[in-house]
Order: structure tokens, then C-alpha cells, then sequence
């Protein structure tokens, strides 16, 4: 079955015209068709766009010039702007906006000849989780429809765990490619800050977030961002560098790899299925012939509150935009210009993303910018000296992406602050 297939073994079927790009879109368009209803990875999808796209990769093959990924299809997190696609965001703040441009990560793809499946679920604005916070729905886990898929990318976690996808395109601000991944039983890349633009990516915390891929394997990934990662004059975070090939790693041997085991991640906090987990990876690499060492990062505890302080003021900032007067949503009632304001945002956002404006803005208040914001800015320096201390001794670190496996739907819901540790 032709869904099934990994990125890199579709891209050797196109290229060597076993199946065609429109016939490898119409399958998996059957497949969404059929299994999306049940775990709600997609939340707009446009059959003749992804068609067109496909008649024109296939075009592209027959001339000879195709790139490795050209009718490969892929489905981007509705985060990412395309030219006459929704994206929403997953909010009702902009449920009616259609993106006039294209984020260059998902053009560097369409350059390639890559075929859009869809815009995928995701936690409003990336704020969340467990893909609960979501307008259009929480997703399900295709393992196990009673439990969440993780976030904020759990959409795109979704489809490709449940090969309605080839792979995808996610996000990660504090974790939500890594864990939903985790959760899913797939592969995810948070690649490093500045490699891949956030043009055209709508901004949740600007200094965190970052595109990255999604797919069955290392190898599928390394493919995708080869294409992604890109110099971008209109990112001002952007490194201009040069071009890396990421898949000349892959097939090398560990022996000599030094590998670091923080022993703050190592504790009982973990689950038995984690722990299990950690420890079959610690002998298969092992077996490769890397050696392990322990290594610390005593800042580990003061990370996740000084992230969320960091990220909600960044929030606050970066969503005071939406104010229902150029796009978005817009009260159909109100009585002047503050009331307009008011009503959109109380109609447009939900809880979750009003939660965190709140925090981000009390942060920056007189009187507690020096206490809270200033004071985690600082923390954030320490978190990234421990990890410069811990990688002068070895290659890589091992940590789990979640302490847990994926839990059920509604369970974090129960307790907003406790969903944030």
C-alpha cells in the first residue's frame, strides 16, 4: 500500500516512475478521507490544489529535472502560510484568513516540487500540549483514539503516525515536534535556532520558535532539511551560512561517540514504559560501540518556569496584533473602538491562549519586569551554559522527549498549571 511507504522510499518510487506523483497524492487522499475523521489530524485540505501540484511534479520528472523530493507529498502545521490556503492557527482569531504569501520553509519545499496535502491540527497558536486547545477539536492518537497526540504539532504527529502523510512540517517552541513525535511513535527535529527562516511562520515566542521536520525516520528528516534550512534576508534571525548536507552522517559508526546521560533526566519523575524505553536505547548504543558518561545540567528544574515566563511574555507581544481590525476575527457587536478590541479578542481567543497573554503581560508589568522577566532571562543563560559544559564532554545527550507515554484526553485539562510541568 503505497501510503506506507517513508519519504525516501516514495521519492525512489517517483524517481524511477514505479507510481506517479497524481497517482501517490489520490492514494493518500483516500487514506485522509477515510481515517481523519477518527483522530482529526487535518483541518483543511483542498484536493485540486493538491492535484495540480502533483500533475506538475510528475511534468517535472518526465523532463528530467526533478529534485529527490518532487512529487513527494507532505502536510504542513497550520502555522505556516501558503498562498490560498487557510491558516488559522488553529484559532477562531483567524479562521477566516487565507494567507496572501508563503512562509520560506514551505516554499523551499514547493521548490523542490513537494505535493501540500493539507494544513494539520495543532494546540491554539502552539500554546499547549496535547492538541486540546484547538478550535477545530483535540487530536487522537491513531494508536489509541482515547488518548491525546501530543502538541503543539500533534496534527502533524498524527498523520504521518497514522501514514496519512509521508511526512510533515511542524513547530517547536518548548518541545512540541520533540514530544508529540515521542508521543506518536515517529521521528521529530527541532533544528538548531536560525538554520530554518520563521518567515511567513506565524510568531508565537519569537526567541524559541523554529520549524522543523516530521517523518517515519532520521533519514526522511534529514532529507527534508537539507531543502528546509535556508538563509532568509527577511528573518532576522536567520544564519547565513553554509549549506550542510545532513544526510552525510547517517550511515557512520558510533564507535568513539561519546554520549552524555544527565543524570536530572534519569530519575523515578519517568515512567516504567520510559524508563524501559531509555534503557534499550542506552544498549543498542552501546552495541554500535559508543561509549556512555554522565553528565549534568543542574539548572534543570528553573528551565520550565522560566520558559513559560519567557515564552507567555513573548505571547503577549507577539498576539496583541490581533485586534480584529485588518484580519481576523472581528465582534459583530460593540459600541466603540475598545470595545471592538475587547470583544474580538475575548470572542477570537480561547482559554489557553488567554491564560498566557495574562501571564505575558503581568511579566512585563511596572514593578515585575525585574522580578519575573529580567530574573528568567538570566535563568535562560544558566540553562544554556549547562548544556555548553555538558557537550565540552561528550558528542550527544540522551534525554527523553516526555516522562511519560501519551496521556488520555481531558487528563491534563484537569490541571492548568500542573499540564505545564
Amino acid at each position: 500500500m503505497p501510503t506506507t511507504y517513508t519519504l525516501t522510499q516514495a521519492s525512489n518510487l517517483l524517481q524511477s516512475k514505479k507510481i506517479s506523483a497524481v497517482e501517490l497524492a489520490t492514494e493518500y487522499l483516500n487514506a485522509i478521507n477515510a481515517r481523519n475523521p477518527s483522530i482529526n489530524g487535518y483541518i483543511t485540505l483542498n484536493p485540486d490544489a493538491t492535484l495540480a501540484e502533483a500533475r506538475a511534479a510528475d511534468e517535472r520528472i518526465a523532463q528530467g529535472n526533478a529534485h529527490a523530493l518532487t512529487g513527494v507529498p507532505i502536510a504542513y502545521k497550520d502555522i505556516f502560510c501558503q498562498t490560498g490556503w487557510r491558516t488559522a492557527c488553529a484559532s477562531k482569531m483567524l479562521d477566516n484568513f487565507v494567507a496572501p504569501y508563503t512562509a520560506t520553509v514551505v516554499q523551499n519545499l514547493l521548490d523542490a516540487g513537494m505535493v501540500t496535502l493539507g494544513r494539520t491540527n495543532m494546540d491554539e497558536f502552539a500554546m499547549g500540549s496535547s492538541n486540546e486547545t484547538s478550535f477545530y477539536g483535540a487530536v487522537h492518537n491513531p494508536f489509541n483514539t482515547q488518548h491525546v497526540a501530543g502538541g503543539s504539532s500533534g496534527g502533524s504527529a498524527a498523520v504521518v503516525a497514522a501514514r496519512l502523510a509521508p511526512a510533515a512540517l511542524g513547530s517547536d517552541t518548548g518541545g512540541s515536534i520533540r514530544q508529540p513525535a515521542s508521543h506518536c511513535g515517529i521521528t521529530g527535529l527541532k533544528p538548531t535556532y536560525g538554520i530554518v527562516s520563521r518567515f511567513g511562520m506565524i510568531a508565537y515566542a519569537s526567541s524559541f520558535d523554529q520549524a522543523g521536520p516530521m517523518a517515519q525516520t532520521a533519514e526522511d528528516c534529514a532529507l527534508l532539511l537539507n531543502q528546509m534550512a535556508s538563509f532568509d534576508e527577511r528573518d532576522s534571525t536567520s544564519l547565513d551560512r553554509a549549506r550542510e548536507d545532513y544526510t552525510s552522517q547517517l550511515n557512520q559508526p558510533l564507535k568513539g561517540m561519546k554520549i552524555g546521560l544527565p543524570k536530572e533526566y534519569f530519575t523515578q519523575n519517568n515512567s516504567a514504559d520510559v524508563q524501559a524505553a531509555l534503557a534499550n536505547a542506552q544498549a543498542l548504543l552501546q552495541a554500535q560501540g559508543a561509549e556512555l558518561i554522565e553528565v549534568s545540567l543542574p539548572q534543570t528544574e528553573l528551565s520550565i518556569p522560566a520558559y513559560y515566563v519567557l515564552a507567555s511574555a513573548e505571547a503577549s507581544t507577539n498576539l496583541s496584533r490581533y485586534d480584529g481590525v485588518r484580519y481576523g476575527h472581528r465582534a459583530e457587536k460593540f459600541a466603540n473602538l475598545d470595545e471592538m478590541y475587547s470583544n474580538s479578542r475575548a470572542e477570537g481567543f480561547g482559554s489557553e491562549v488567554k491564560r498566557r497573554i495574562m501571564i505575558g503581560t503581568y511579566v512585563l508589568s511596572h514593578g515585575y519586569y525585574d522580578a519575573y522577566y529580567l530574573k528568567a532571562q538570566k535563568l535562560r543563560r544558566l540553562v544554556a551554559n549547562d548544556f555548553q559544559a555538558a557537550f565540552a564532554q561528550c558528542d550527544l545527550i540522551l534525554a527523553p522527549a516526555a516522562p511519560t507515554a501519551a496521556p488520555k484526553l481531558g487528563e491534563l485539562n484537569r490541571d492548568p498549571v500542573q499540564a505545564y510541568l
